[in-house]
């Protein structure tokens, strides 16, 4: 099922109004909690959340690690839940719909990191900080290819979290969410890191690769509706990733979340302060993951990789040669193993740096140069 949104419904009785895209309605719910209704011609979107654990009172990390509550004191300051307002045009008349999700203050000055689906088309944001104040913001700019965006406050000498530079994290390890589940503010959930470099599979997503759910943090640390755009830290408080997503319940799946990586996340954010956007690097291929199957349906001689579907003509791929049914098994020293893999491996690269694609091409592997484009 799709990542939903995850805003929280604001009390009262609620009806299911919309998820995040009619045509993912299967995909794993991301985090954020739906629209509210407000007047009775508004309607309200919200989730089933997953259930968790709780974790003991003074569960630690090995000798360096600090107890989970020490770590959440460090990370919950820089907690904020965002409130959202829409306004959607009907043919019955405007409907007024709430929703709200968490951020996490990148800097002092009034910078604040979210998920780009949290903020997706409010036409009003409030901030309400773990001090009990709360402060109008604004939607600096909102990347949907990551699903991150920065909201700016006019406030200073706010409790800046401290953001990983580099992810040296290791599966087993402990992390916490800090976060806004349904409404309920520095929410604190513990667990461990899962698995690093997941992504939501297509089978779960209609079929379609969505690039902003790969190259993520997997946890089992509860992520529900809501806490999108929190905190995912380590255990010394420092912030490891921005909550995105969790497969929910009627999955099958009992406590699977998700997070972006914080170099991710500050990298795009950085891009969004500086000009208002974030730039990609582009490729001009549409891309299915390869399986046994598929391989063995059109006589490939590979049997994983990133299977080109298509090829946009005067793109980076079309100039290097690249064509349809053509297999990408690496780039550079990266192995390639699906289309999520090509996607966040990319995410490495800059718009006109040249990177060597392995590509299995007519039963033969050639090595492929391309000077890679830029996503507009």
């Amino acid at each position: 099922m799709v990542p939903g949104r995850g805003d929280a419904p604001a009390g009262g009785a609620r009806r299911i109004c919309r998820g995040l895209l009619a045509a993912l309605a299967l995909l794993a719910a991301l985090a954020v909690s739906g629209c509210s209704e407000e007047h009775p011609e508004g309607a309200v979107r919200q989730h089933e959340q997953s259930r968790g654990a709780a974790p003991p009172a003074r569960l630690t990390s090995g000798e360096d690690g600090w107890p989970v509550d020490e770590a959440a004191r460090e990370v919950e300051p820089s907690v904020v839940q965002i409130n959202v307002e829409e306004i959607q045009r009907t043919i019955f008349g405007p409907r007024r719909l709430q929703g709200l999700g968490s951020g996490v203050i990148y800097r002092e000055d009034g910078y604040i990191i979210t998920n780009a689906h949290v903020v997706e088309g409010a036409e009003e944001v409030n901030v309400a900080f773990a001090d009990g104040s709360t402060r109008r913001g604004r939607v600096l700019g909102a990347d949907s290819f990551t699903d991150i965006a920065v909201v700016k406050v006019d406030r200073e000498g706010l409790p800046a979290a401290d953001f990983a530079e580099e992810l040296d994290l290791r599966a087993g390890e402990l992390v916490l969410s800090v976060g806004s589940p349904s409404g309920f503010e520095s929410t604190v959930t513990a667990g461990v890191v899962s698995g690093l470099d997941r992504e939501i599979p297509a089978r779960l997503t209609g079929g379609v690769q969505i690039p902003s759910l790969t190259g993520l943090i997997q946890t089992d640390a509860a992520i529900s509706p809501g806490s999108s755009g929190g905190a995912l830290a380590n255990a010394g408080g420092e912030v490891v990733g921005i909550n995105v997503a969790y497969l929910p319940p009627q999955t099958g799946a009992v406590n699977i979340g998700f997070a972006i990586p914080a170099p991710v996340a500050t990298s795009v954010a950085d891009q969004i302060i500086e000009r208002g956007e974030a730039v990609h690097p582009y490729l001009g291929v549409s891309l299915a993951s390869l399986t046994p199957q598929i391989a063995e349906r059109f006589g490939l001689p590979v049997e994983s990789g990133a299977l080109v579907v298509s090829v946009a003509p005067g793109s980076p791929a079309a100039r290097a040669g690249i064509e349809p049914r053509d297999v990408i098994t690496r780039l550079e020293e990266r192995r390639i193993s699906d289309a999520g893999d090509l996607i966040a491996a990319l995410r490495a690269y800059r718009p006109g740096e040249t990177v060597r694609l392995t590509v299995f091409s007519g039963g033969e592997s050639r090595q492929v140069e391309v000077r890679l484009g830029e996503r507009s």
